[in-house]
């Protein structure tokens, strides 16, 4: 495509509000200010989401939320997942006029039917999540450029909702409306509990005498993630795929001596991949009835 085309297909620069200034909203704001869109108010009830508007969106002003609305054509609503629901419903129940603005949120577990009380008085509903952890540091923002969004919205919208995302620097992934659960729960699933299974290994190290954890584990979990990435469940390693049930079993009673509240997790997951590497026919049945055997145990 040439520039003038792909500028043509830009959607004209918008005036810009964030109701929900924290880690994601500043971000988001400064990137399409970035993009070339204008940050005209903001609303921050915290000092810190006060100091993030100050350093990030200098151009906005702190006001309440329905005259954000009133200032913005794209209202980007960044707030915690269980304060969307009311804060979207008290907008409307207030008479706040939304006809013809596109209302933003970035929650990953909905999708834009939260939104319907908005839509129900003529907004534009789009459901932008930022597929990315974020951190309140400065490369918040850069690294935008190699992350996607769960995008969804009503298909007469999906073409705006994949721009704004595009000039965000990022790609957009088109993720159906009745998808949108399920899609947040396999992010989470991978990241959160990620982050919870990294920290109890480097502790059990600590606990067996390791001095460095982390200097240990970065190598082989950066190996262990660049394989399930590329090779999916072909790229698993280590005792239960090799239905080495004596050495699962120990690793259960030393958990149970040493950190009795991760055996049911180590358990569940042994089970679970024990399951996938049988069905992929990496592990022979025989050594998957022993495995189940010592899990039991």
């Amino acid at each position: 495509m040439d520039p003038s085309e792909a500028t043509r297909q830009r959607p004209a620069r918008l005036s810009v509000g964030v109701i929900g200034p924290g880690r994601v909203g500043s971000v988001l704001g400064a990137a399409l200010e970035r993009a070339g869109h204008a940050v005209v108010a903001a609303s921050a009830v915290s000092e810190d989401s006060r100091a993030r508007v100050a350093e990030r969106l200098p151009g906005a002003r702190v006001c309440e939320p329905a005259e954000v609305v009133a200032a913005a054509d794209l209202v980007l609503v960044t707030v915690p997942d269980d304060a969307l629901g009311p804060l979207v419903h008290g907008l409307a129940e207030t008479g706040t006029r939304v006809e013809g603005k596109l209302v933003a949120h970035t929650s990953g577990c909905h999708g834009y039917g939260v939104l319907t009380p908005l839509t129900t008085i003529g907004a534009l509903p789009l459901a932008l999540h930022p597929v990315m952890t974020f951190t309140g540091r400065d490369e918040d923002l850069s690294r935008l450029a190699s992350c996607s969004f769960g995008a969804t919205a009503p298909e007469p919208l999906r073409p705006i909702a994949e721009a704004l995302v595009v000039e965000m620097g990022a790609e957009p992934v088109w993720i159906t409306e009745e998808h949108r659960t399920l899609y947040h729960a396999a992010l989470a699933g991978g990241a959160n509990h990620l982050v919870t299974l990294v920290a109890e290994s480097a502790s059990l190290l600590g606990a067996a005498g390791v001095e460095h954890p982390g200097r240990m584990l970065g190598p082989l979990l950066g190996a262990a993630l660049d394989n399930a990435l590329r090779l999916g469940i072909d790229g698993l390693s280590g005792p239960v795929l090799r239905g080495d049930a004596e050495t699962v079993a120990g690793h259960i009673a030393e958990l149970r001596a040493h950190s009795p509240e991760s055996v049911a997790s180590y358990v569940a997951l042994a089970r679970l991949t024990a399951d996938r590497a049988l069905a992929a026919g990496l592990l022979k049945p025989q050594d998957a009835e022993r495995l189940l055997d010592a899990l039991q145990s």
